[in-house]
């Protein structure tokens, strides 16, 4: 692994190394986070993921929402795309 970022000339620094290394959080996994510990508390016989998506978008930020709904359509697409990749390599493979 490289020190250096995709600009040979730009050597990382200490504080580049560390953060980079720091996974990003967005406001919607940190409202689903907190949604889920809510239902846990309220709800220990259970709930469903809509439950905390519901929940996590009503604690959500009406300045995050715009954000947030692009997240959620790349996640949906994302998984799409691997579903489709696996489906794919598991056809290939019973052929």
């Amino acid at each position: 692994m490289s020190d250096l970022t995709p600009f040979d000339e730009y050597p990382l620094d200490e504080f580049d190394r560390v953060t980079s290394r720091v996974r990003m959080v967005t406001p919607l996994q940190t409202m689903f986070a907190q949604a889920e510990e809510e239902l846990l508390s309220a709800r220990p016989e259970g709930f469903t993921p809509e439950d905390i998506g519901r929940r996590a978008w009503e604690l959500l930020p009406e300045a995050e929402r715009d954000t947030a709904w692009a997240e959620l359509l790349y996640t949906y697409w994302e998984a799409i795309a691997a579903d489709r990749e696996t489906w794919g390599r598991t056809d290939e493979a019973v052929s």
